[in-house]
């Protein structure tokens, strides 16, 4: 007797009854669902995902590509880790599974990509890191394959996404450094042509020029978004002219806030009294002498926004999420602390 069959004739339901609840079906009521499941978790019932892939046509599974390497990475990163956690608790929900996609910085994403829709082994995609113009897009939209991204892209084919907030860090964190006396404010862009370096570098240069302050091009330092890139722009700002070095930051990127508070430190520049800081927070941030004023958003609730916002265009799931398309920044809160104190002797 099959594990389908025994669930039914113990629950004394019809089969289909059973399938349906266990594959998301709405037209179950949450009731009957809840003692299917339990039921089917006493019992050891695993769905045979392959025969379930071959009658509907569907795999079950959602693939979140990102970029890794350490240039990219350094020892790790924790802002995907709590984004997939948000994700595949939506997933969940349906008995679809998150699969993480790891392009290699060495390889070219588009044909990594092409390679993934060419096996066939997962029915939608989250793309991050989008770039200024992004093949990526325009390749998953003429597949007609469902997709969200992470990030905005000039490439533009009415898809969803969601972004971060970059334009609000780059107003608020000029004013902030502004009103404590900062004129030359320095800025951390990606060393690629990744979309958020634009928006933010963008945004950056409006607000120095509304405090009436001219963009210097020599304070926008690129690295790669890691400790390491951090701690070689610490040393980057110290070998400057102390006339010419930036007195603020703002940084983008959260893994770069330890290395660039330990290269300024190797320096003999203190960060939160020689040197202001505005960055990201992350769960390393929060252990920093001075205490790091810093952007915050829940990473967990941007994975479950994702997910949801992917869902909604999905025809066998839309109707759970009846968002539309969505494109939406997202804002960040700014907690306050001690990084970014006033200037000690600012300009008359």
């Amino acid at each position: 007797m099959t594990g389908i069959r025994r669930l039914a004739e113990a629950l004394n339901v019809s089969i289909g009854t059973v399938s349906r609840a266990l594959n998301g079906k709405p037209d179950v009521s949450e009731e009957t669902r809840k003692r299917v499941m339990e039921a089917a978790a006493a019992m050891g019932y695993v769905p045979n995902q392959a025969g379930r892939s071959l009658r509907k046509g569907t795999t079950g599974v959602v693939g979140f590509m990102m970029q890794s390497g350490s240039q990219i990475t350094g020892e790790g990163d924790v802002f995907f880790m709590s984004v997939f956690d948000g994700v595949q608790a939506v997933l969940a929900r349906h008995q679809l599974d998150l699969v993480v996609l790891l392009c290699s910085s060495e390889e070219d994403p588009d044909a990594y990509l092409q390679r993934v829709v060419a096996r066939g082994f997962v029915d939608a995609l989250i793309i991050s890191a989008t770039k200024r113009h992004d093949h990526r897009i325009d390749y998953l939209a003429e597949r007609k394959i469902p997709f969200i991204a992470l990030g905005r892209s000039l490439t533009d084919v009415g898809h969803p996404w969601l972004d971060l907030d970059f334009e609000g860090m780059a107003r608020t964190g000029v004013d902030r450094l502004v009103a404590k006396g900062h004129r030359r404010i320095g800025a951390f862009a990606p060393i690629d042509d990744t979309n958020l370096g634009f928006v933010f570098i963008d945004s950056y240069r409006e607000a120095l020029e509304r405090h009436g302050i001219a963009f210097d091009p020599d304070l926008i330092f690129r690295s790669f978004p890691n400790d390491r890139g951090g701690h070689e722009i610490g040393e980057r700002i110290a070998a400057m002219p102390p006339d010419r070095r930036p007195t603020g930051f703002i940084l983008t990127n959260e893994m770069l806030t330890v290395g660039l508070y330990r290269g300024l430190y190797d320096c003999g520049i203190r960060p939160g009294a020689d040197f202001a800081i505005i960055g990201r927070h992350s769960t390393n941030s929060q252990y920093l002498n001075p205490k790091l004023t810093c952007f915050y958003l829940s990473l967990r609730d941007l994975g479950i926004e994702l997910a949801e916002s992917l869902l909604a265009t999905m025809p066998g799931y839309a109707e759970h999420y009846p968002l539309g398309v969505v494109r939406r920044v997202v804002p960040l809160e700014l907690i306050e602390g001690d990084s970014d104190q006033p200037l000690s002797n600012p300009p008359v």
